[in-house]
């Protein structure tokens, strides 16, 4: 995989961060609320290994 298709590949993953941060504030979510989380905690570690691997690239 070269570095282009990854980059939009994270790209798309930050995109469905956003909307797990969305659902997030929905009352009525009960226990899947755990599960949510950390989906979102795991994409903040894969994005933080993104930037470690490629400091100098600009996902927005």
């Amino acid at each position: 995989m070269d570095k282009l298709s990854l980059t939009e590949k994270i790209k798309t993953i930050l995109s469905k961060r956003e909307f797990l941060a969305q659902l997030l504030e929905k009352p009525d979510l009960g226990t899947l609320r755990i599960d949510v989380n950390q989906a979102i905690e795991e994409l903040d570690e894969l994005i933080d290994e993104f930037n470690l691997t490629f400091p100098g690239e600009k996902l927005s």
